[in-house]
C-alpha cells in the first residue's frame, strides 16, 4: 500500500501494524515514494532480558578472605 504523507501522520499506528504483519507499506510525497516501512528483526545472538537466568553464579564465593586480603593489599600497600 502507498500513503502520501498527511495519511501517514493521521494513520500511523494503523500503518506499522500493517508493515509488522508483513505488508509492504510505502509513504509517499506528492506521489514520489520516499521511504518504506519494514518491521525490526532483532539482531543475531541477542535472546533478550533474563538470558542469565539460567546460569547459577555465587558472587560470594569469589569473595574469600584470600581475596579480602589481596584487595587490601592492593589499596594500603604491602
Amino acid at each position: 500500500m502507498q500513503v502520501n504523507m498527511l495519511e501517514a501522520k493521521n494513520q500511523l499506528s494503523k500503518l506499522v501494524k500493517a508493515a509488522a504483519a508483513g505488508e509492504e507499506v510505502v509513504i509517499a510525497s506528492h506521489g514520489q515514494p520516499q521511504v518504506r516501512l519494514v518491521p525490526c528483526t532483532p539482531a543475531s545472538g541477542l535472546r533478550g532480558w533474563g538470558s542469565w537466568a539460567d546460569r547459577r553464579m555465587d558472587v560470594d564465593e569469589a569473595f574469600t578472605e584470600a581475596t579480602e586480603s589481596e584487595v587490601v593489599k592492593l589499596f594500603d600497600g604491602p
